[in-house]
Formats: structure tokens, sequence, C-alpha cells
């Protein structure tokens, strides 16, 4: 795979059941991603995207095609051999948050970073949450911070290990507008700052525009791939 290639998944498919029950939600989409790139997957809900996102992240394995992003092959392991590749490669913001109840905000962001085996995995979590505006909310508890500011903790643990690549699954989905705007203005900041590759997850064709370049899916295709001239030239 290219250096400047961080994603390069060619005629993938995913099916879930078998025989007369079998369901195929992707079907022979190629999609090849560039370093540094901002990508948007947009579609309405069945069209495949999140699922497209799940097998690029290592989520789910592909039933048939391949699968290479930051210089692994996905498609050749299994599922243990998947969370090892996620580790340090892949940072994930889910709409749900998905913080650990019991653990403080410095902890969520640590304990990731202990398990890749990075070193002062406390100190680099103090760090990243004060860079996403949390350093005085260190020591407190999800139920203890509104929705905005969980949603900054899961930034701040996606990014905390610097991987290759970010993925961003309706990261304001649970957010009202004015939150989810600050929320995607700091993710979109951080990602400069460390160089990281987005591939962004959305209904929202106005939060998908903000990106480099959009995909749109339906019935598990892509039925279009746009880029930032493109797309302004559509607008105009």
């Amino acid at each position: 795979m290219p250096a400047n290639i961080v994603i390069d998944a060619r005629d993938v498919t995913l099916r879930f059941g078998s025989g007369s029950a079998a369901v195929e939600v992707l079907r022979g989409v190629s999609l090849a991603v560039g370093a540094g790139e901002r990508l948007a997957i947009l579609g309405p809900s069945g069209s495949g995207k999140s699922s497209l996102m799940a097998v690029l992240a290592g989520l789910e394995k592909a039933s048939s095609g391949q699968v290479m992003v930051a210089g692994a092959d996905f498609s050749a392991l299994d599922e243990d051999g998947l969370a090892r590749a996620r580790r340090g490669r892949i940072g994930i913001v889910l709409q749900a948050f998905h913080l650990i109840p019991t653990m403080t905000a410095v902890e969520n962001v640590a304990v990731p970073l202990e398990l890749a085996g990075i070193a002062e995995p406390q100190a680099k979590a103090k760090a990243e949450l004060e860079a996403v505006g949390l350093g005085h909310r260190l020591d407190h508890y999800p139920t203890q911070l509104s929705g905005g500011e969980q949603q900054r903790v899961g930034l701040a643990r996606a990014i905390a290990a610097r991987p290759a690549l970010i993925f961003a699954d309706e990261p304001t989905g649970n957010l009202d507008e004015a939150t989810g705007e600050a929320v995607v203005a700091l993710l979109f900041y951080r990602l400069r700052e460390t160089g990281a590759t987005l591939v962004l997850i959305t209904h929202d064709a106005g939060l998908a525009a903000q990106c480099d370049r959009v995909i749109e899916m339906k019935d598990g295709h892509i039925i279009s791939d746009r880029r930032h001239a493109e797309l302004n030239a559509v607008a105009e």
C-alpha cells in the first residue's frame, strides 16, 4: 500500500446470516483514503455507512474483499488480531460516548493508553483532557459531566495514542445543535494539530460538507464520491 494511502478497501462485502436468511449490507465497496484526509460517509439509515465504518475500523471482519488499514491487512486477521491491529492505529468517537461509568474522565482516557503499552498514560491523559478544555474536570465521573463534556472525553480518548486514523460515528447525534457544532470544531482543530486522518459517519449533509471529501452510500453501495472543489461547484 502506498505510504500516502491509509485505507485501501477493494470489493468489500459484508453479510449477516446464511442461506435464504442472509442479508448483504455491503455490496462490493472499493475505497482509498489518503493520509490526512477528512472524509465524510453520508447516507440515510440502512445505507451501509456504519457497517462500512465497522469494517474499516476493524470492528467487523469483511465477508469478502481486501481491507488494508494503516499498513495492516485486516482481511487476513481474526477477531483477536483485529483488536490488536486497532491498538495505536485507530481511535473511535461514538454517538453514545461509551465511557466507563465507574472511571473518572482521566481514567477513561488513560486506560486505553495503558493497554497499548504507552508510557506515562496518566500524564498523557491529563494533557489530552486539558487540550479539549476539560483540565478542570479530570476527576469527574461520566454522570457528573454534560453530554458535550462526555463527548470531549471521548474525543480525548480517541486521539490520545496519536493514531493514524480517527473514526467518528454520528459524533453529534446525542448533542444539541450548539454543543454539536462546538464538538465538531474541536475535533477538526485537534486533527489539524495531530495530522490524523478522519472518517466521519453522518446523515447530516451540512456536517459532511465541512470535510475535504464526501462519499454518499445507498443500499450498501457507494453512489457518489466528491471532493471539496466539486462540492463547492455544485453548491454554486
